[in-house]
Parts: C-alpha cells; sequence; structure tokens
C-alpha cells in the first residue's frame, strides 16, 4: 500500500477520498488554490500543496513528487478524465490511481469510444460516425438521424454542452451554444449527434478490473432523476431491471471495459427505454469514480475508494463475479448550491447561488450517510460545481430508503446560500417517483410544482421576531420606554412596522405590537406569541405560536431554514430602494442577472430594436450558460456590461423600453 498520496481534487471528493486513506493509514496530501485556502479539504488532510490552478499538470506533477507521494487520486472533475494528467504521473514515476492513459483517451473520446464498444458486441445509440465535424455536417447528420436528436461533447461529460433539439430549425443556434460550453468546460468544442430515445431510462453500470485481467461488475444504479442531463438522484438498484437484464447489462458493461484495457473503478452508461429495458444501448464510459459511487457502495459493502487504491498498488480482485451481492436499497441526493425558479413560459431555470455558509447542520441516523465539504464559514463561489455535498441513506428497501432520505434533507441545514436541499426532498416525495416510474424527463415536466410559490406568512413573522430584541432578564424594574415592543404611554400599543424583500418577491410588510401581527395587505390580525429564541447547545432557533400554529425556524444573519427550505429575508427601506432606482425604477424593462457570473456574449447595443424573446446576452456561471432574453419587443436603452463583464446576482444588465402601442381606431 502507498504511504502517501497527493488528492488532485477538492471540495467533498476530496474529503471523501481522505477518509479511506485515514482508514487504510496512508498520509494524505491536499492542494488548493487562493480561493480555497481555507477550505474544509486542506484542513482535514496530513499536509497541503498550494496551487494556482486544479487544471494544472505540472503543478499537480510538483506538489506530488515535493510531497513525497507515490500515487496521486484525480477525484471527479478537473483532471480526473485527462489522459494526459495520467500519462504525466506515469513518467514522473507516479502512480495514476485511476485506469491507463490509454483507456482515459479512448474512452474519453465519445466517437472512438462507441466503434469501439460496438465491435466489443455492445449496442450503441445510433448517431454520427468520425469526428471533427463542421457546424454544417452536424446539422446534415441531425437531419438524416431524424429529430429529435441530442448534441454531445465528444471531450466530456457531466451533462454539460449536451443539448437537446426538436426543431430543425433551432440546429444552428444549439450547435454554437453547444460548442461553448464544450470549449469552456473541456477545453474541446468537438461535438457529435445522436438519436433521441424519448422518455429514456439512463441506468449505468459499475465495473471493477484489477491489473491482472480480472473485470467485474457490481450492480446497476439508476441515474434517470436529471435537470439540465445532469443527476441529481441517484440509486441501486433499478426498480427497472429484472435479474436476466441485470446480468445482460453487466456482461456487456465488462467487454466495454475490457475492450479498451481497463483497470480500476469506471462506470459504463446506458440509455434505455423504459418500455423496453432489454432494448439498452451504450452512451460512454466514465473512466473514473462517479459521484454517486456511494449508493452502490452502500449495497455491495466494498469501498471503492479502497479498491481503486489496491489496485493501482497491484494487487489482484480477491472475488469474483458470484460472490457479488447486492443488499437493500440506496438512494443519493445531491445538494447543489442553486436556486429554482419559474419562468414566464412555465420553464424551471435551475441557476447557481453563492455565499457564505452561515449556519451548517448535516444529518445523521440510520442508515444516514453524508459526503461533504462544508463547514460553518465555508465560502461558496461561482468558479467551481456548484454541488457541495451528497446525502445518502439505505434501507432494507426501497420504501425504507425513500423515506429516511426525505427525512434527513428535512434536517438538513445550509443557511447563507441558496440550495436544492427542498426541491429535491419535494422531488422525493412525487408519486412516479415514489412508484419508480422514471426518465431523464420527468424533473423537467414536474418541476414547476414542485418550487414554492408564495413565501408563508409566518417566514416573515419569523423574520420579523428573530428582529426583535429579547426583553431583558431582571429581577428589578424595567424602562417601557427601553422595551421595543410597541408600549406606549395612556393608550393601545403602538404597532412596530418592519419591510422585508426575499429575492424573487415582492416586499411584504409586518406590522407587530404586544402579541399580535399583521403580515402584507391582509387586514386579518393574527395571535403571536414568541416562545423561545433558542434550543439545546445555544442553537439558532426561533419558536412561535402563530394563530394556533407552533412554528419553529433555524436563523443566522437575515436567514430562516425549516424542513430543508431555506429563505434570505433581507430588511427592505421602500425609499432608500426608489431613491436608489435600477432595476426597481425600470420594472418590467430591467434586465437583471438571475445569477452571480461572468457576461460570455452580448449580442445587442444601445438603440437596437429587439423582438420579444430575442437573445440579448449569455451570463455563465459554474460553467453553465443562461441566455438572457428581451422580455417584451422594444428598444434598448441602457446597456452596461461587456463580454467578461463580472455580474452580482439582480445586477440591472439592460433596459428594454417597450415599442408604443398604436392607438385604436374606430
Amino acid at each position: 500500500m502507498f504511504e502517501t498520496v497527493l488528492v488532485a481534487n477538492r471540495g467533498e471528493i476530496a474529503v471523501r477520498v481522505m477518509r479511506t486513506l485515514r482508514s487504510l493509514g496512508v498520509r494524505s496530501v491536499a492542494v488548493f488554490t487562493d480561493a480555497d485556502a481555507g477550505a474544509r479539504h486542506v484542513a482535514e488532510a496530513d499536509a497541503a500543496v498550494r496551487i494556482e490552478s486544479y487544471l494544472s499538470v505540472d503543478e499537480l506533477v510538483r506538489a506530488a513528487g515535493a510531497s513525497g507521494a507515490q500515487g496521486v487520486h484525480p477525484g471527479y472533475g478537473f483532471l480526473a478524465e485527462n489522459a494526459g494528467f495520467a500519462a504525466a504521473c506515469a513518467d514522473a514515476g507516479l502512480a495514476f490511481i485511476g485506469p491507463p492513459a490509454s483507456a482515459i483517451e479512448l474512452m474519453g473520446d465519445k466517437i472512438r469510444a462507441k466503434e469501439t464498444v460496438r465491435a466489443a458486441g455492445v449496442p450503441v445509440v445510433p448517431g454520427s460516425s468520425g469526428s471533427g465535424l463542421t457546424d454544417a455536417e452536424l446539422a446534415t447528420a441531425s437531419r438524416e438521424i431524424g429529430m429529435p436528436v441530442l448534441l454531445k461533447p465528444s471531450a466530456g461529460g457531466g451533462g454539460k454542452g449536451m443539448r437537446l433539439v426538436r426543431d430543425e430549425a433551432a440546429l444552428g443556434d444549439e450547435i454554437a451554444a453547444a460548442r461553448r460550453e464544450a470549449r469552456s468546460s473541456f477545453g474541446d468544442d468537438t461535438l457529435l449527434v445522436e438519436r433521441w430515445v424519448d422518455r429514456p431510462r439512463h441506468i449505468e453500470i459499475q465495473v471493477l478490473a484489477d491489473g491482472h485481467g480480472g473485470v467485474i461488475h457490481l450492480g446497476e444504479r439508476e441515474c434517470s432523476l436529471q435537470r439540465r442531463h445532469q443527476k441529481i438522484v441517484e440509486e441501486a438498484p433499478s426498480v427497472l431491471l429484472d435479474g436476466d437484464t441485470r446480468a445482460a447489462m453487466g456482461a456487456a458493461a465488462v467487454e466495454a471495459a475490457r475492450s479498451c484495457g481497463y483497470v480500476g473503478a469506471g462506470t459504463v452508461e446506458f440509455i434505455v427505454p423504459g418500455d423496453d429495458p432489454a432494448s439498452y444501448f451504450f452512451m460512454e464510459m466514465n473512466t473514473r469514480l462517479q459521484v454517486e459511487h456511494p449508493v452502490t457502495e452502500l449495497v455491495t459493502g466494498l469501498d471503492l475508494v479502497e479498491w481503486q487504491l489496491r489496485v493501482a498498488c497491484g494487487e489482484r480482485l480477491p472475488f469474483g463475479q458470484d460472490d457479488v451481492e447486492l443488499t437493500g436499497h440506496a438512494i443519493e441526493a445531491r445538494v447543489c448550491a442553486e436556486v429554482a425558479r419559474v419562468a414566464g413560459d412555465g420553464r424551471v431555470d435551475f441557476l447557481p447561488s453563492a455565499g457564505t455558509v452561515r449556519l451548517l447542520r448535516e444529518p445523521s441516523g440510520p442508515g444516514v450517510r453524508v459526503d461533504s465539504g462544508l463547514y460553518e464559514g465555508s465560502e461558496v463561489g461561482t468558479s467551481y460545481d456548484p454541488m457541495l455535498a451528497k446525502v445518502i441513506a439505505h434501507g432494507p428497501d426501497r420504501e425504507t430508503a425513500l423515506r429516511r432520505l426525505r427525512s434527513a434533507l428535512a434536517d438538513t441545514v445550509i443557511l447563507g446560500v441558496d440550495t436544492n436541499v427542498g426541491f429535491v426532498r419535494r422531488l422525493l416525495a412525487q408519486g412516479d417517483v415514489v412508484s419508480g416510474d422514471l426518465d431523464t424527463g420527468l424533473v423537467d415536466r414536474v418541476a414547476a410544482g414542485l418550487v414554492p410559490g408564495e413565501v408563508p406568512d409566518e417566514v416573515y413573522v419569523a423574520a420579523a421576531l428573530s428582529r426583535q430584541p429579547d426583553v431583558p432578564e431582571s429581577g428589578g424594574w424595567v424602562d417601557p420606554f427601553s422595551v421595543s415592543n410597541g408600549w406606549r404611554l395612556g393608550g393601545e400599543p403602538a404597532w412596530t412596522a418592519r419591510h422585508f424583500r426575499v429575492p424573487g418577491h415582492e416586499p411584504v410588510e409586518v406590522r407587530l405590537r404586544d402579541q399580535e401581527v399583521l403580515v402584507g395587505q391582509d387586514t386579518t390580525i393574527q395571535p403571536v406569541r414568541r416562545l423561545r429564541t433558542g434550543g439545546p447547545g445555544a442553537e439558532p432557533l426561533e419558536t412561535f405560536e402563530l394563530d394556533g400554529t407552533v412554528h419553529t425556524f433555524r436563523t443566522a444573519d437575515g436567514w430562516l431554514a425549516r424542513a430543508g427550505d431555506t429563505w434570505h429575508v433581507q430588511d427592505y427601506d421602500p425609499v432608500e430602494a426608489t431613491l436608489a432606482g435600477g432595476a426597481l425604477a425600470a420594472g418590467a424593462d430591467a434586465l437583471t442577472a438571475p445569477m452571480p457570473g461572468t457576461v460570455t456574449v452580448v449580442k445587442a447595443a444601445v438603440g437596437d430594436h429587439v423582438d420579444a424573446g430575442q437573445s440579448l446576452l449569455v451570463v455563465e456561471a459554474m460553467k453553465m450558460e443562461h441566455v438572457i432574453a428581451a422580455p417584451h419587443a422594444g428598444t434598448v436603452t441602457e446597456l452596461d456590461v461587456t463580454p467578461g463583464s463580472t455580474v452580482a446576482m439582480d445586477q440591472v444588465l439592460a433596459v428594454v423600453q417597450p415599442d408604443e402601442e398604436e392607438p385604436a381606431h374606430d
């Protein structure tokens, strides 16, 4: 076994790899950029080396050599599937804890990968053949395959750069957008096109291979719950497969691994028609550890990182295919820094968010596992992938695992940055998810119904109460004028008014007096009684009774959490907002940044006349693009950003003055 391993990654995967290294008595070395100097993975490592970029092969190899590491674990993302990095490690005498560079290179080119596995007898999705296709050739291939089609980067995975195109007229714009995202994410804008299977399921097989010809599979994972072609919930096993289909897909995955000389842990991904599971097609092979590997670990009892290390040390697999048993059911939810917003056409946009973690409470309990890179004080920016943590639940059956995971998410508290915890918890209670009737388009179809509408009254009441000073505890006289409870001499208590705004919602006024409250425009006075302002161990709680119902929120710096949902309730000054102008003054004519990020494309200028829905700008954050379109036909009167501009959430980007309506004539 290695004495020292450098972990060439960050965040939750770096922390997770270090956990296994620690259990094996192996010294861990972290790498970090300036932005990550205080990150959790740095604190948990035995040693740490500063670098300029996680994408610098030279820096990582130098860091490994300087730290005395014998091996390098790449995690996932960054250089995990970079053949040049694997080769550079080998050249430097370092063990790359992953497959050989030749396997990474072959399977990293989706076009060559399809040709290779097809030759090994593995069924593949019909699509374009040949690499380096021009835009015109891609469009022609799409028409020959027949709409709808899926555009995919040849050089990467994770859903980045993938575009589903149903309308032939949109091919030009979609090809251009897919190339931009592929170039930004992978440094290579080569695309391929495949036939789109309507209502498909995404099922992948975990394989494990040693350097002595031993190759086995560890069953499948269902990964059909996705948004933007990126997984958010994964489970093992899949309710779709019976024993025979599982064996057949597993055998195909083993052949795919053999066809490229694979060594280590890898995943073979298949697209599967939900109405015909036996008709499965190879999509791609991920030549690394997957984000969702914990569900396989929980149902097999195997530590995949440990076996990556052992295989990289030259050990043989001591078990065969017949020794692999799947026990129970496991489901994983990805916790991402993002906010869901319903657009005017009913589509839900999942937008990256950023901030400082003010309060963190991670769940525990029977069958619950958390893989996390967070701690209180963590800075969540937009430079890296938005995934923060994973909450995983295991049980004797799927129903138990689902119930445990929903409960664990309800107990998850991350205040200071918007996350998808509440959204995923509601998704796991959705009827089709509970029954297991899944497909890759399900989340998009039901998402609008899973995004909360108006902010509940009790959220604003909690915000108002949390800003009320506690009555001084004193055995003597208390000056009534020193207590902000509305008391006044010789009359009924006065109302104390506060104005709040939750991003994405209109401002709301809350008025308190004694034990009564008025919220917003509602003229109904509700009785309110504050019960406590803290819990065991100085837990920051706000507990109160509102109109006969008790509510409890965790609080921190204007943030509130309950049952997985969070709200950032900001103080709002109507006079100051009016004087400040900006988005408020411009009203519906203003286009604001839906997320903090960088402007990558500007397609208009001041004075241009634009049509409703016309694309004006593109904002990118965490390797994701968001198109800013004109809300109505009109003239661009303000546009203060250029390509490369860094923008904050809700910053005004442009203003489109609507066309004047022609007067009606009798």
